[in-house]
């Protein structure tokens, strides 16, 4: 099988014919068998780039597997084979799910309780851009945060992956929801969503900005900040929260951890949330189960969509983490194991 192996740490975006790359493309990967009676193979569909496998790969990231490794997380794809003790899965089955390692490749194996039914009428490439974006958000917003209707909902680099994610999980709770980003297709998309207000980056000062937007709605303030930025934007978007705010901290974008003042957290009443939604599946499965089976219902049922702005082959990957270094990608940033998918480019 096809697979792109990490054989040292390095910049992805690097070309797969330069020598200095750190990923390769491996024609011949042997095809993982079943490892136990209750065992699944997938023939994975489409895998989405993360900005974690990203880091990974450049070797920032909070968890270095040994080299070398397959990166990927999440993914969707066909039941190839099941154990002789599988009872939830057949051959032919459309599934989805995520896994710390391995989904850029065309097969993996996985027990089948790591599984999830993609529902009908969604499609299945989007569907491997679920987990671990609307899965953020999702822990973040409904377990963490706990938005409920009514509230406002700060977005910081709201046209990225999980920044799409958490606009379209606020608006599906009920919250007010003001986005953060640069660009007019950016915002375009944004205010197609719904958003309620949208600052560009580009042309806007972001305190101004929301300030008039929340004094024309006779608003106090921001009640939750979904940061997955840092840096300055951070700081500049804290003289915005009200008293008993929340604050997600979800990743540093930006390059810069931002600080926050402690003082300023005891006076105001905030509660700042470290979210390291990977950590879960270690201390607290049964939280990112029930998530991610509310957001296949969700998608189900039209309350959220995936926007996929770039797919690529397999060896193209250097270009679709590129996309994710330079910021080109509005959503999702797509592997797609398929001889016939339509490439999108901005």
């Amino acid at each position: 099988m096809e697979a792109l192996l990490c054989t040292k740490l390095g910049d992805p975006t690097v070309g797969l014919e330069e020598s200095s790359s750190p990923i390769v493309v491996s024609k011949n990967h042997p095809i993982p068998q079943l490892d136990s009676p209750t065992a699944v193979r997938v023939r994975i569909k489409a895998t989405s780039l993360n900005f974690a496998n990203y880091l990974q790969i450049f070797g920032k990231y909070q968890e270095k597997p040994p080299l070398p490794f397959i990166p990927g997380s999440d993914y969707s794809g066909i039941v190839d084979t099941v154990g002789p003790k599988v009872s939830n899965f057949r051959v032919g089955d459309r599934v989805c799910s995520f896994t710390a390692l391995g989904t850029f490749a065309q097969f993996i194996v996985v027990d089948e309780s790591q599984l999830f039914r993609v529902p009908e009428g969604c499609d299945l490439v989007a569907a491997g851009a679920l987990a671990v974006a609307f899965g953020t958000s999702h822990v973040a917003l409904v377990h963490r945060a706990q938005l409920t209707s009514g509230q406002v909902l700060l977005v910081l680099g709201a046209a990225g992956g999980v920044g799409l994610s958490a606009v379209q999980i606020g608006k599906a709770l009920g919250a007010v929801v003001i986005a953060v980003a640069r660009g007019a297709e950016k915002v375009r998309l944004l205010k197609s969503l719904g958003v309620d207000h949208v600052v560009d980056l580009s042309n806007e000062n972001v305190t101004l900005s929301i300030k008039e937007f929340l004094q024309s709605r006779r608003l106090k303030g921001i009640d939750v900040l979904y940061d997955p930025v840092g840096g300055k934007l951070t700081k500049e978007s804290l003289r915005l929260l009200k008293w008993g705010a929340n604050i997600l901290i979800i990743g540093f974008a930006s390059g810069e951890i931002p600080v926050i003042p402690a003082n300023i957290a005891l006076v105001k009443n905030w509660t700042v949330h470290g979210l390291y939604w990977g950590s879960y599946k270690i201390h607290r499965p049964g939280v990112l189960e029930d998530s991610i089976k509310e957001l296949l219902s969700w998608l189900a049922r039209g309350l959220i969509s995936i926007h996929i702005s770039h797919s690529y082959h397999l060896s193209e990957a250097n270009l679709a983490f590129a996309a994710i270094k330079e910021r080109k990608a509005i959503g999702k940033v797509m592997i797609v194991f398929d001889e016939k998918f339509t490439r999108s480019k901005l």
